[in-house]
């Protein structure tokens, strides 16, 4: 009888803790803690002292330039939301994909502007850097596709995903051997050199092709996706490979058409990162592009819009939240933690809401 008391009482103890919901009290714990960080950091940011505290202007700055940074992470997003819209599978050689469209339009830039092509004619010269870093990432892309992920296609989902890794560090070590570590300085032409005031505001040329080409890029692939016949085809194959395909629908051509658009988005994005910052090397897809994935995520990946929302966010936020919430706590280096700002969003929306801003339990789709 002893025992059979014990067994009872240890019974309703493990069902107590059973019961006890200790994942939901150690999130809300977490919640609450960075709801208080950043409460804290804000208000001791914007009531420090005059001669301290940041001005209108600068803030004005700063969130232009977020919005022109997240412009360009959107475009990248739009690769890896359409590539897990068709195959579920994260490509993590995007990265390179985007780096790839940057460092060869970078040999490009640098051929017109020793040859004085970019002085006389800057913007043809600028139209042909676009068609070249989309020209080079799509080429890249479609040979990821053809080579390293199609055989694998029936393969467990962790078989693609460690082949993608692999093909990044190939690709990131290939141009690295071929053309040097260091950092190459982008040739820009004048055409969005300097920068232009509207009103009141002094903002970057290139933040405002930035931002146009992100926004017009996005709407366009939207109508693209929702209304062309290869659009259609896309959603379908999203929906049921085997169901489109006895249907009439080549999967293999959409796959490879979905590849072609993400490359070219991505490549796109390289020249406006190099004319952006000036500057390229082989080594900088991996940052660009895992932050792009957290946008991916951030807004639901699967889906272009949210894409296109997440990496709005994630580079308004990354640009100012060092500033707005780190500046308080008179961190010296608070531009520093931008990625680690990234980071941390990332993992707050996997914890919390992994389908993203416009996912949900079945959207997963294109």
């Amino acid at each position: 009888m002893a025992d059979q008391d014990v067994a009872t009482v240890a019974g309703r103890d493990l069902r107590v803790t059973e019961r006890f919901p200790v994942r939901r009290v150690v999130l809300t714990g977490l919640v609450f803690v960075v709801g208080v960080v950043v409460i804290v950091g804000v208000y001791r940011t914007l009531t420090l002292p005059g001669e301290q505290r940041v001005q209108f202007d600068t803030w004005r700055d700063i969130f232009i330039a977020g919005v022109a940074l997240g412009s360009v992470y959107a475009l990248i997003a739009l690769g890896y939301s359409l590539v897990y819209g068709i195959l579920r599978m994260i490509n993590f050689a995007h990265g390179e994909v985007f780096m790839a469209g940057a460092m060869i339009s970078f040999f490009v830039g640098r051929a017109m502007s020793e040859s004085g092509f970019m002085a006389r004619q800057p913007l043809a010269a600028l139209v042909v850097l676009f068609a070249v870093g989309a020209a080079a990432s799509t080429v890249i892309a479609t040979l990821l596709e053809r080579i390293a992920y199609r055989p694998l296609r029936t393969a467990p989902r962790l078989v693609p995903l460690i082949t993608a890794i692999g093909a990044s560090l190939f690709l990131q070590n290939s141009f690295q051997g071929f053309f040097g570590a260091q950092n190459q300085g982008y040739a820009v032409p004048s055409t969005v050199d300097g920068s232009v005031t509207i009103f009141g505001a002094k903002i970057d040329r290139v933040e405002i092709l930035a931002i146009a080409i992100g926004v017009v890029g996005v709407l366009a692939l939207h109508l693209f996706v929702s209304r062309s016949k290869t659009g259609r085809s896309m959603r379908a194959v999203s929906e049921d490979r085997e169901i489109a395909a006895l249907m009439g629908i080549n999967v293999d051509r959409t796959i490879v058409q979905t590849f072609v658009i993400g490359g070219a988005f991505a490549g796109v994005a390289g020249v406006l990162w190099g004319l952006t910052f000036q500057a390229v090397q082989p080594t900088m897809g991996f940052v660009p592009g895992i932050t792009a994935f957290t946008a991916a995520v951030l807004g639901g990946i699967g889906s272009v819009v949210g894409a296109a929302l997440g990496g709005l966010i994630i580079g308004v936020v990354s640009s100012v939240a060092p500033f707005l919430i780190l500046d308080g706590f008179h961190v010296p280096s608070a531009f520093q933690l931008q990625d680690v700002i990234t980071f941390l969003i990332l993992v707050l929306v996997l914890i919390f809401r992994p389908t993203g801003l416009f996912g949900g339990k079945d959207r997963e789709k294109v």
